[in-house]
């Protein structure tokens, strides 16, 4: 099955935009279109070439707006479709580009869908999403929703109790409410989920990030349906839309890809070992020299291989859904993270704020379903003027409250400090635009695994090799001979094939 990396996407470097947080111009304390459209320049400026928006469509909010109740319609506290329409253009002007976040698993409990589904008499949407036959009857694995209508049966939910899983089908059924992938409820409902692409991509949007792109066809251990589905959406979007870029949240790559995706996210959980880097006790990028990375890089070689060496693993630096970096490393740490970060396969994605190392904001109540994660969703700080530049409103107004510390870090600040974190991200930016082999399609092969880190990327004319040390450690090693290029903080010295790299420093080494 064909599937063409459009050109942009070769390159491309993601800046994730959680949108209530980003930047707010009508001052009622919470991020909006507009504001993405106004900081385009901001973006572009980091070197950032494309931008992931978390779901900015109308919603209830009970989960930050991965409830959807209109997929065709832009959050009012957000602006219009018009609004959002501008924003590729004016994006697009800059040669940039706009992936939106779709959620095809499950919707709100508010969507127009799931208040048809209830009825007892049946109607185009009564197989829309998983019922079971009998009110007594829950599906098995699955929460539920149950006796809120007069129809009989229980709604499987994924995740929170008010988001109703939509019906793709079972890959193989055993009771009897449970349709398979080709019965019409479930075709109908993939139908649909292609007509809201086709919506968004009519207008200018120039992709998507799928949430849960693994998980639509159920009783699917291998996802062999998932994985077909996914193919008859690449059908549709090669006839159609054919430079649409597909981004997955899988974890999986080898099937993601098989199934049409061009990227694949690694994920925070299941076997990735991506929170050995960052988020756990000991992470392997804390200057004490305690964490270990084996496993995450035997994982990774692994997904490498299975993905046929296609480099197309996305590493992001955080999300809405993890702590933030900051809470785990901290200064120069950043910087030694980030240019491993910048330097993998596969598209890099800058999580908002942590190009300035925002913080996460300890001890905040839940706010639209965020739970521990509400800290890592706290406003963005552009400069030391009301509420950090993010909103006019009174400060007991934001949606979120942001982070008091006295040294918090502002975009303003940070630019105007050669030695910041942003000014290194930007020039780490740079220096991968300007290297092919950094990029993401370059192969890697990994030399050493522990303290120092060493790999190798190449591609066809140009060979790199990267050195990482994280410890504040000195450490000496073995390295192909060859030009020192780029350093990271104290950077080391190169004699012949031997490199003295200082402690939490990072070398690039143009063989």
């Amino acid at each position: 099955m064909e599937r063409k990396i459009p050109e942009w996407l070769k390159n491309a470097v993601f800046y994730e935009i959680y949108p209530q947080s980003f930047l707010d111009t009508d001052g009622d304390g919470i991020g909006n279109i507009n504001g993405i459209t106004q900081k385009l320049d901001y973006i572009k400026g980091l070197g950032c070439t494309a931008i992931w928006i978390n779901p900015c469509f109308e919603s209830p909010f009970g989960d930050a707006g991965y409830d959807v109740s209109d997929y065709k319609k832009v959050a009012e506290r957000y602006g219009t479709n018009e609004d959002l329409k501008n924003l590729f253009d004016e994006a697009h002007k800059r040669d940039m580009h706009i992936l939106l976040d779709l959620v095809p698993g499950h919707t709100s409990v508010e969507h127009k869908w799931f208040k048809e589904s209830l009825k007892a008499e049946r109607n185009e949407f009564t197989d829309r999403y998983v019922w079971t036959d009998s009110i007594w009857c829950e599906p098995s694995g699955m929460g539920c929703i149950r006796g809120i209508s007069d129809r009989d049966g229980s709604c499987a939910v994924n995740f929170f109790s008010h988001q109703p899983a939509l019906n793709y089908g079972f890959y193989k059924p055993t009771e009897s409410w449970q349709q398979s992938m080709d019965d019409e409820g479930p075709k109908a409902t993939l139908e649909a989920m292609k007509d809201v692409m086709r919506f968004w991509l009519k207008m200018g949007c120039d992709g998507f990030r799928v949430d849960m792109a693994g998980s639509l066809v159920k009783h699917d251990e291998e996802s062999k349906g998932t994985i077909r589905l996914w193919q008859n959406v690449r059908e549709f979007l090669n006839e159609e839309f054919p430079d649409a870029a597909m981004v997955s949240e899988w974890g999986e790559p080898d099937k993601s890809i098989a199934g049409g995706f061009h990227m694949d996210f690694l994920l925070h959980f299941g076997p990735s070992h991506y929170n050995d880097l960052f988020r756990c006790e000991e992470p392997y990028f804390s200057s004490r020299g305690k964490g270990d990375i084996s496993q995450f890089v035997e994982k990774y070689i692994e997904n490498y291989e299975k993905s046929d060496k296609k480099g197309l693993i996305c590493i992001p630096s955080g999300n809405h859904d993890m702590d933030r970096l900051a809470r785990s490393i901290k200064g120069d740490e950043l910087k030694v993270a980030f240019a491993f970060l910048l330097s993998m396969p596969g598209a890099p994605f800058i999580y908002y704020g942590d190009e300035i190392g925002m913080n996460y904001v300890e001890n905040l109540t839940s706010v639209e379903g965020g739970y521990g994660r509400t800290g890592s969703r706290s406003p963005m700080q552009w400069d030391d003027t009301q509420n950090a530049g993010f909103s006019s409103a009174e400060k007991e107004k934001l949606y979120i409250p942001q982070d008091s510390s006295p040294d918090r870090p502002t975009v303003s600040d940070q630019m105007s400090d050669e030695n910041s974190l942003y000014n290194f991200i930007k020039s780490m930016i740079d220096f991968r635009m300007k290297n092919p082999a950094l990029q993401s399609c370059g192969e890697i092969e990994f030399k050493n695994i522990g303290y120092p880190l060493v790999f190798e990327r190449t591609t066809e004319g140009q060979k790199i090799t990267v050195v990482i040390n994280p410890s504040a450690d000195a450490k000496e090693i073995e390295v192909s001979a060859g030009k020192v290029v780029f350093t990271v903080c104290k950077g080391g010295s190169l004699d012949g094939n031997i490199l003295k790299i200082n402690g939490t420093s990072a070398v690039f080494i143009e063989n």
